[in-house]
């Protein structure tokens, strides 16, 4: 009988991806997938470390394990990801109940690890030492990449795929260069065939990922090809419906990025380009390399490029020193660019990096907190505004499949599905007796309805509505 394996998934779309990687890994070696950690032989936590609430939701399911394994004998325990890398040892050495701790470096490690605990070697910590001085890529772990295919975690038309690793930015308030290690670019042959092995397995939409994606650069015994070369290459793969890329940074953002996605259809007109503050003492003490200005022509050149561009935000209110005439330069930005969503963050110190070293966390927390509503308020009534813009219109999404929050809401609409635009707008719509079949599917939906973080849309009654 297959050992059961439960992964729990904290953090980004990169942690994601690195799960799907691991189950595919696990899959391989006759281990099955589970969704009941309740009924697992393994369970698995792929932890985040970039904000100090992520990792106390992982030590809340950390403390739980004693009471797991009592309930379960032989249970194997797994911690892996960012905070496996940041503090492994002195987890380990907490959580007597945990028997794994892997980095995120030494994933291809990790179904030997399991074998090992259990066979009864022990505990297990895997680690890599020295992290920002590995510049090459263990062949083990780039084939996990090249061998990825769908699994049960992850929808069968969409995937993510790994452009480059790391991160060279060093942002003051980041923690992860230090967890995730320096910037490294995989072959664009390797990210190719990743590509065309997920499509021929019907995947139609994919995400390149990378903490900066757009710093993609490869070089090796021939021309460089940088992230805009890159985009048409995937672009071109037949098959392909849709592609996306998370995340970017400002710095260093070519035009040509912009012509790429004004030249593909199959590019969604999509991106999500982090500001964290619009005040410019800010940015120089978070060490952004840019300024509000600088940001704001940014967005201007992709808005005249690329029609119709649709652009997500990242903030951090009450940074080491915001005034409040810091967070009013914030609001001001968010303002002016007119986002379709944002994402806003209290800001934690993170051990390790050099604001937490050299800068005084003076923002009280309620201040903190005011900042924050504000701040998530002005975005609201701007998303709002965009997506009534939407109401009488008829707009492709890819079904992701049955919409969780309606189910809680109203019972009575079991039959109510989910998806996105190519602008990343979550449409909510009615498909009675159709769940099944639309899901994983690019459909028209006309819009009747908008709040501030859904359409709700209906299908044209004399229109062919799937398109695969």
């Amino acid at each position: 009988m297959s050992l059961q394996v439960h992964i729990t998934t904290f953090g980004c779309q990169m942690n994601k991806l690195d799960s799907e990687l691991v189950a595919n890994e696990l899959i391989s070696q006759g281990f099955e997938l589970c969704r009941d950690n309740g009924q697992a032989d393994v369970v698995i936590f792929n932890t985040c470390s970039v904000r100090q609430h992520a990792e106390n939701r992982v030590l809340t399911c950390l403390g739980r394990l004693g009471r797991q394994k009592a309930s379960h004998p032989g249970l194997i325990t797994v911690l892996i990801g960012c905070m496996a890398q940041r503090q492994g040892t002195e987890l380990i050495e907490r959580f007597a109940d945990l028997d794994i701790v892997c980095g995120p470096g030494e994933l291809h490690r990790l179904s030997g690890l399991i074998n090992k605990a259990r066979d009864g070697a022990g505990r297990q910590l895997a680690l890599t030492d020295r992290l920002r001085a590995r510049r090459t890529v263990p062949t083990e772990l780039e084939d996990m990449d090249t061998r990825h295919r769908l699994s049960q975690i992850t929808s069968s038309a969409q995937a993510y795929v790994r452009a480059t690793r790391g991160c060279d930015n060093f942002c003051s308030y980041c923690i992860v260069p230090s967890v995730r290690g320096p910037e490294i670019s995989r072959p664009p042959a390797s990210i190719l065939a990743e590509v065309e092995n997920l499509v021929a397995a019907g995947c139609i939409e994919i995400t390149l990922l990378g903490q900066t994606v757009n710093g993609y650069r490869y070089c090796a015994d021939g021309p460089e090809t940088d992230f805009a070369e890159l985009l048409r290459m995937v672009s071109a793969i037949s098959g392909l419906k849709r592609l996306r890329f998370v995340t970017s940074y400002p710095r260093g953002f070519s035009d040509d990025v912009f012509y790429a996605m004004a030249e593909a259809p199959v590019i969604c007109e999509y991106l999500h380009l982090p500001a964290q503050s619009g005040s410019d003492r800010i940015l120089s003490a978070m060490k952004r390399s840019y300024t509000s200005a600088e940001y704001l022509d940014l967005i201007e050149r992709g808005r005249t490029i690329v029609p119709n561009l649709s652009i997500a935000g990242d903030f951090i209110v009450g940074f080491p020193g915001e005034t409040e005439e810091d967070f009013q330069d914030t609001v001001r930005l968010v303002k002016a660019v007119r986002y379709k969503n944002c994402f806003v963050f209290k800001y934690s110190p993170r051990p390790g990096t050099v604001a937490a070293r050299r800068l005084t966390d003076d923002v009280p927390a309620e201040v903190k907190r005011r900042r924050n509503n504000e701040l998530l308020a002005v975005q609201e009534e701007i998303s709002l505004d965009l997506h009534r813009e939407f109401i009488g219109q008829k707009v492709e999404i890819l079904v992701e499949g049955p919409s969780k929050a309606s189910y809680k809401e109203r019972p009575e609409h079991r039959n109510q599905l989910t998806g996105r635009t190519r602008g990343d707008n979550i449409v909510v719509f009615d498909a009675p007796g159709q769940v099944e079949q639309l899901t994983g599917t690019l459909v028209d939906v006309i819009i009747r309805d908008a709040s501030a973080l859904t359409l709700f849309g209906e299908l044209p009654s004399t229109l062919p509505n799937a398109r695969q």
